[in-house]
């Protein structure tokens, strides 16, 4: 049955079938063709595997990000990072890359961070001379930012799947969110001075100043959400209707570039890309259900620990499955999938829950932006108007460079835990 479960899922994968209606499909097959349970629990399990209070924080937080991108904040953010690094060696690179770690911790998305500052960004890169390849590749991996960066829906998914506290993932994912910011920057200066790619002119002291009280309401917003859940004041969940309250407060009435009509807009955006994640969650948690129904994790974890006796090969392998896994498979149903196999192999490796969460959200934030389905890297083909082979290749380096963070984040564990542990 096991098999059939698989066959099913990657023949559906192969003729395009969206994720979601794959999942659900191969595992009504499975129960039906070996009668493993009454096919009403398909039903029932579809509605209880979102039926869950942290699971709510993921709409909160999507609105929040369409409100975020409707209210002007990408703009002021754009201004605000210029006047820090614009001026630099590569300056309208890294700016793009600033930008995306400030608007991934209030967004919590990646297509939503690329879309949003790749709109603004990447034609003024296009203007300055930059090479259109590599100004939206380094967008689409500048939005991945978006999913390493607390709050974020990844690390929301992997604590209930994980049963780990969700502020513990949040904080988790901030030194290695830093550390890919800085490696994408070294990047962008060592790029932009082979190709003699200079930066605008340098801000003043003033100028600094004034964009950054443009901005400073949305760099708040991170800052009231990690603290409440920190301070004890509330749980993540409360916290995304915290960003959603702060999020309209901020475009409707402040900025007053959400207008009531436009409003209509957003909440329509927020409700579709809300179904899509909720559904894709619905029939991952059935596909998981029917995977404990058969014993595949614990066959899995069996074999694994019998065949394998080094923790360093295991996270080695475990890394290459993920990272596959992330091109193929949209994120959220790869952490519900995979999270039951590969968790408690990981754990009787030693391995701490927070620490692999961690390498597993930055493995499929590398899906993201590499093909065939990475969502960063069509938002930006969009932007761009240049097809997905040549993005393709030129994304290359990029893909490496989060590769070595990737080994980094694995080999020392203090990154993602030192944080949480205090």
């Amino acid at each position: 049955m096991a098999l059939l479960l698989f066959l099913v899922l990657i023949s559906l994968f192969l003729i395009g079938v969206p994720i979601a209606f794959s999942l659900g499909l191969a595992s009504a097959v499975t129960v039906w063709h070996g009668d493993l349970m009454p096919m009403l629990v398909i039903a029932q399990q579809l509605i209880a595997s979102v039926n869950s209070f942290p699971l709510m924080a993921i709409p909160f937080f999507i609105l929040a990000g369409y409100l975020m991108q409707g209210g002007g904040i990408s703009q002021r953010l754009v201004d605000f990072s210029n006047t820090l690094v614009g001026s630099m060696t590569g300056g309208l690179a890294m700016v793009a890359i600033v930008t995306s770690l400030f608007f991934a911790a209030i967004s919590g998305s990646g297509a939503a961070t690329t879309a949003a500052i790749g709109s603004i960004l990447i034609p003024a890169m296009l203007a300055k001379g930059y090479p259109g390849g590599y100004a939206a590749a380094n967008q689409a991996a500048s939005g991945a930012l978006g999913v390493i960066i607390p709050p974020s829906i990844p690390l929301i998914l992997y604590g209930i799947a994980a049963n780990v506290s969700v502020g513990d993932m949040f904080i988790a994912g901030i030194l290695p969110g830093v550390l890919v910011t800085l490696t994408l920057l070294l990047f962008a200066y060592f790029f932009a001075k082979a190709n003699g790619l200079g930066g605008n002119e340098k801000s003043s002291f003033k100028d600094v100043l004034r964009a950054g009280r443009k901005a400073i309401l949305a760099i708040l917003m991170p800052i009231i959400i990690l603290g409440g859940i920190y301070g004890g004041i509330f749980t993540p969940t409360e916290a995304a209707v915290v960003a959603v309250a702060y999020s309209f407060l901020i475009g409707f009435v402040i900025y007053r570039e959400i207008k009531l009509a436009s409003l209509v807009g957003i909440l329509k955006q927020s409700a579709v890309t809300t179904a899509v994640v909720l559904s894709i969650i619905g029939a991952a948690g059935l596909y998981g259900r029917i995977l404990q129904r058969l014993r595949v994790p614990n066959m899995i974890s069996d074999f694994v620990i019998s065949a394998i006796d080094s923790p360093l090969l295991f996270i080695i392998l475990a890394n290459l499955l993920l990272l596959v896994a992330g091109m193929f498979i949209e994120a959220a149903a790869a952490i519900l999938i995979f999270v039951p196999i590969l968790l408690p192999i990981a754990i009787g490796f030693g391995f701490d829950p927070v620490h692999f969460g961690i390498i597993m959200v930055v493995n499929l934030a590398m899906g993201m932006f590499t093909p065939p389905v990475g969502l960063n890297l069509f938002v930006a083909s969009q932007i761009t108007n240049i097809g997905i082979a040549r993005l393709t290749w030129a994304v290359m380096p990029f893909v490496g460079i989060v590769l070595i963070n990737l080994l980094i984040i694995s080999l020392l564990p203090f990154l993602s835990t030192w944080l949480p542990s205090l």
